[in-house]
């Protein structure tokens, strides 16, 4: 399972360099162009879910004890698990569906449209899941009954903003600026954090630059399953966001998916690792504000993936009804959450998953390679 997920990796990471190489100059533009910053918050907010708040505070220990990541710190650790060089995996993909996808339409192909669009309900299930496993570890003594009740709130939710597109983007919008927010109230909390000691602090993340060879492959099995739940969103999130996309050229469209993202997470965890470091706790208003902004986030995941399931499988709110649409999506997403619970069901399959359905994808793009040459032309 580590080789066939190392091989992955370079492949995307080779095919991403040859693409800036051969159609640096392309232009992308979506079916709905949006302004660079509505894009990049749709993209932040759609691309990266509840661990984001909720994993840090209690990965850090991890990091500064086990063998595996002695390499450097925790802070470079955390940040090369969730930036920078993986966004290269949502380059690829929102280039492709971009750009080549309206071209070739591989995913109008009937098994390779179930296939995507089983990856995309089970994945957006695990975000979900995840909410619910780490309640606990926020609202200390939440009871179970609380603890499902508030993740079928979330559900319903998601599944009501995927009713419209508009709610979609305004959603994202307002999640970037809430999520600022959480940043300036955290910093504000944390004794002697200052402008100083922030960009101190935020120097420990050139270990992560320093030793950039070694995040190519799994570090450790808990890094393998990070890789694997950044393959399982790749292709789902690049179809998703690749609409928004308002007409960058290919360079800067890599740019922008590398750089712009990492930013808003060195800061935060940059906070973060400040308090670890210092061993400051996290005072209680602190904790309930980074559940409503996980809350969001996790609306804001959902409701993203359920739009683009339901979206091609042609289940509208238009052909079923608003009641009918809801009702459908709340229980098979409530359902599988659920699945995740009680069942062995793992991310690390959908992500070989998503790896099988990339391999058929560069076979059939190898078969219809003149018209991949005709689709990456600059206009």
């Amino acid at each position: 399972m580590t080789s066939i997920l190392s091989v992955a990796i370079v492949v995307t990471l080779i095919t991403s360099a040859f693409i800036i190489i051969r159609a640096g100059n392309v232009n992308c533009k979506g079916t709905i162009p949006s302004s660079l910053f509505a894009f990049m918050a749709i993209l932040f907010t759609s691309g990266l879910d509840v661990g984001l708040i909720m994993f840090p505070l209690t990965e850090f220990p991890t990091y500064a004890k086990e063998e595996a990541y002695q390499f450097t710190n925790p802070l470079a650790i955390e940040f090369g698990f969730w930036g920078f060089l993986v966004w290269g995996f949502y380059f690829l993909t929102t280039f492709y569906f971009c750009v080549i996808e309206p071209k070739v339409k591989l995913f109008e192909i009937p098994l390779v449209k179930l296939v995507n669009n089983l990856v995309i309900i089970g994945t957006c299930a695990f975000t979900g899941y995840l909410f619910l496993s780490y309640l606990p570890s926020y609202i200390e003594g939440i009871p179970d009954w609380a603890r499902f009740g508030l993740v079928a709130i979330v559900v319903a939710a998601a599944v009501f903003s995927s009713t419209d597109i508009n709610y979609v983007k305004i959603l994202s919008i307002s999640s970037t600026w809430v999520f600022f927010a959480l940043i300036a109230g955290v910093m504000f909390f944390a004794p002697g954090l200052g402008v100083k000691e922030m960009f101190g602090t935020m120097a420990n993340i050139g270990g992560y630059f320093s030793n950039l060879d070694k995040f190519v492959s799994p570090i450790s099995d808990y890094h393998q399953f990070y890789l694997f739940w950044w393959f399982s969103w790749s292709i789902m999130i690049g179809q998703f966001v690749a609409r928004f996309v308002g007409g960058l050229k290919t360079w800067q469209l890599c740019i922008a998916l590398l750089v712009i993202p990492s930013i808003p997470l060195a800061i935060w965890f940059s906070v973060l690792y400040y308090y670890h470091a210092s061993a400051i706790e996290v005072v209680q208003i602190m904790k309930i504000a980074m559940v409503f902004v996980g809350v969001v986030f996790v609306i804001n995941s959902l409701d993203s993936l359920i739009r683009l399931y339901t979206s091609n499988m042609g289940i509208t709110v238009e052909r079923f009804g608003k009641v009918r649409y809801m009702a459908g999506n709340f229980i098979v997403m409530y359902g599988l959450i659920l699945a995740y619970q009680f069942t062995p069901f793992d991310i690390e399959w959908v992500g070989l998953l998503v790896i099988g359905l990339y391999a058929v994808i560069y076979f059939l793009l190898f078969r219809q390679r003149e018209r991949l040459v005709e689709a990456v032309q600059p206009a």
